[in-house]
């Protein structure tokens, strides 16, 4: 699906340093530039108003306050070497539900 694809590249490719070390504060402007970025990756296959809350919920799922309380909610481990790769699969596991929800939504 290309909207998956777009939101792999606004991810991996299109996000630098300065967005990956501040997009866990909402109030770093680097959140809202890295969630504007989604947002245009997703208006080219959504209609708008689905591109801002897909935007607006990648925003909010990379402050990492999500999974922290699922984590502690369901009492998963995250030790070990393990942990950083579980948690990167963790955040696109979330990011690419709500992608494939809001396209099965609506088609």
């Amino acid at each position: 699906m290309i909207a998956i694809a777009l939101h792999l590249f606004a991810d991996f490719i299109l996000q630098n340093d300065w967005m990956a070390k501040n997009k866990t504060s909402l109030k770093h402007p680097a959140s809202w530039t890295h969630g504007g970025i989604h947002f245009l990756a997703m208006a080219i296959v959504f209609p708008l108003w689905v591109a801002v809350i897909i935007s607006i919920l990648h925003v909010l799922f990379d402050t990492r306050k999500p999974l922290e309380w699922w984590r502690k909610f369901y009492r998963k481990t995250m030790g070990g070497e393990i942990a950083i790769p579980l948690a990167l699969w963790e955040d696109q596991t979330l990011h690419i539900v709500i992608i494939a929800m809001a396209w099965t939504l609506l088609k």
